[in-house]
């Protein structure tokens, strides 16, 4: 099951797109059973937990928490700042980038990693992949999958 939770202080998204990008990703990984909660926050909230949580003083787009492996189950927090700035900077919709960013954050989750070059890319081919099935499945956005010259996330340990 995934949840989405808006904690923005301004912006508003439906769950929904969301959701389901989460769920497709975790089919795609072969992962049947889990608990994920989406939380989408502003800049300045993401910035505090990657200060206290991981000791890094910078902005970020997107932060996993895994919990537990044996049922999957994990937190993603997602900037929405961050998110609408990357979205204006490779020309794609909000939704776009912000399930491109909870798929990224679900592959985390799955198992995933990004600390090399090597594993951004195929981690940035899984997005794209992803992506591709919200769109033949009718999501309601459509998805322009551009590659991300600049990761600026972090993940949880």
């Amino acid at each position: 099951m995934v949840s989405v939770i808006n904690a923005h202080p301004t912006t508003r998204l439906r769950h929904a797109p969301i959701a389901t990008a989460v769920q497709q990703a975790l089919r795609g990984e072969n992962i049947r059973r889990s608990e994920v909660t989406v939380v989408l926050v502003s800049d300045a909230e993401l910035l505090r937990m990657n200060r206290e949580f991981l000791q890094h003083d910078y902005f970020t787009d997107v932060i996993t928490f895994p919990i537990e492996s044996e049922p999957l189950e994990g937190e993603i927090y997602i900037s929405l700042d961050r998110a609408r700035d990357q979205a204006a900077q490779y020309g794609v919709g909000v939704y776009d980038e912000v399930c491109r960013l909870a798929i990224h954050g679900a592959l985390h989750l799955a198992g995933h990693d990004d600390a090399t070059p090597e594993e951004r890319a195929a981690m940035s081919t899984l997005e794209d992949r992803y992506l591709a099935t919200l769109e033949n499945f009718g999501s309601s956005h459509k998805t322009k999958a551009l590659p991300k010259k600049n990761i600026t996330h972090a993940k949880g340990r």
